[in-house]
């Protein structure tokens, strides 16, 4: 296998170049603990603050409204676990999107199975949630609302600006799970009008274990790790700078791409030339879209045989969520799109960075269509 054809950016991302040389000083030399008052600590809480600028700068927040974590989930854990308790007078009811990330869907059932109330939105056909229903699901004992910016494995854009002013308007929180629109799409929360915002490093040119939490000043969230009172008493935990900078490096690096317009434009091209395949179908929002993702379900074939074929000519890929590509269950998502089990389980996506090249597409696009028609001759349900 010479070739290697990597299009799995939504699982984890290459690190940037700019987020390597940011952080090696502080792999090497400048390796002094931050909380410490001797210049080689120093130069360390210099980099941390520094980096808590670049990430507020990009977020449209104030440096204090910053926390750094160890991941998006760890950020998503706290923000929904610590934001209901500042409402716990007021009720135990939450609402969410039935095609949330395992991350916020695990955490709401643990919250669930405890005593919460938890009302889940349905989407329709393209993972498109109504603000009719929404408003209707408002009840005097909400407590929060966590719905994410956009879909992991399909890429759709939801309508977060208008859920957070529904929410503003009823005095409800409002927590968004945006780790695969930070760094891809613009995400200023004063735009989105979100209470809280959860993303992660490694999904945009970072390093994998650093992640990020914004808190809208004035909401006193309860720490979810207890220690030496890292983070302004938030977040205990010596912090890990090397992976605060590279997050930093890697957030400027991906903003100044952006708008990602040639990566839309080879996304765009991959939509057209997979679609060419007979009985394949696109899933997720045609147009309010990430435009890195290109997502598909194929009638009559099974998704890992797919990657296995896929990965024989070096084409890295997955199907649906890599974070539960152990299960052999069906993507929730996928079935919350109103997908039958066996078309669910014929899942592909497709995920572009800033590093892919028309030749990458164009051999994709040659290889594909034969590990289609290969797995259709060999499956029992294909009638041609």
């Amino acid at each position: 296998m010479d070739k290697i054809v990597y299009l799995d950016n939504a699982a984890t991302t290459r690190i940037s170049k700019r987020a390597i040389d940011a952080m090696m000083p502080f792999l090497t030399e400048d390796y002094g603990n931050p909380s410490s008052l001797y210049s080689l600590g120093q130069k360390s809480k210099v980099a941390l603050e520094n980096a808590r600028k670049t990430v507020a700068e990009v977020l449209g927040s104030r440096p204090d409204e910053v926390y750094f974590t160890g991941s998006g989930t760890e950020s998503i854990n706290w923000a929904i676990k610590s934001a209901i308790k500042l409402k716990q007078d007021k009720g135990k009811h939450i609402i969410s999107s039935n095609i949330e990330h395992p991350a916020v869907k695990n955490t709401l059932k643990y919250l669930g199975d405890n005593g919460y109330d938890i009302t889940y939105l349905e989407s329709d056909k393209h993972g498109q949630i109504s603000l009719d229903a929404l408003r209707s699901s408002l009840r005097s004992d909400t407590v929060l609302i966590s719905v994410m910016t956009a879909n992991n494995e399909i890429g759709t854009i939801l309508p977060i600006a208008e859920i957070g002013k529904l929410a503003r308007e009823r005095e409800v929180l409002f927590h968004t799970d945006a780790v695969q629109a930070v760094g891809h799409i613009p995400t200023d929360v004063n735009e989105l009008n979100v209470d809280l915002l959860s993303f992660s490093g490694h999904k945009l040119g970072g390093i994998k274990g650093v992640g990020a939490l914004y808190v809208k000043k004035g909401l006193l969230l309860q720490p979810l790790i207890h220690g030496g009172g890292q983070e302004r008493g938030k977040r205990s935990g010596t912090e890990n700078i090397p992976g605060i900078v590279s997050l930093a490096a890697a957030l400027e690096d991906a903003v100044g791409h952006m708008p990602l317009r040639e990566v839309t434009r080879l996304r765009d091209k991959l939509i057209s030339g997979v679609l060419k395949i007979p009985r394949t179908h696109l899933t997720g929002d045609p147009i309010n879209r990430l435009p890195g993702i290109a997502s598909f379900v194929f009638e009559c074939i099974e998704g890992e045989s797919l990657l296995l074929l896929l990965n024989q000519h070096g084409i890295c890929a997955s199907s649906g969520s890599a974070c539960s590509s152990d299960s052999l269950d069906p993507s929730h998502v996928l079935l919350a799109l109103g997908l039958s089990h066996e078309t669910a389980h014929g899942s592909l996506r497709l995920s572009l960075s800033v590093d892919n090249t028309d030749e990458d597409i164009d051999f994709t696009l040659e290889k594909l269509p034969g590990i289609v028609e290969k797995l259709r001759m060999m499956s029992p349900l294909w009638n041609g």
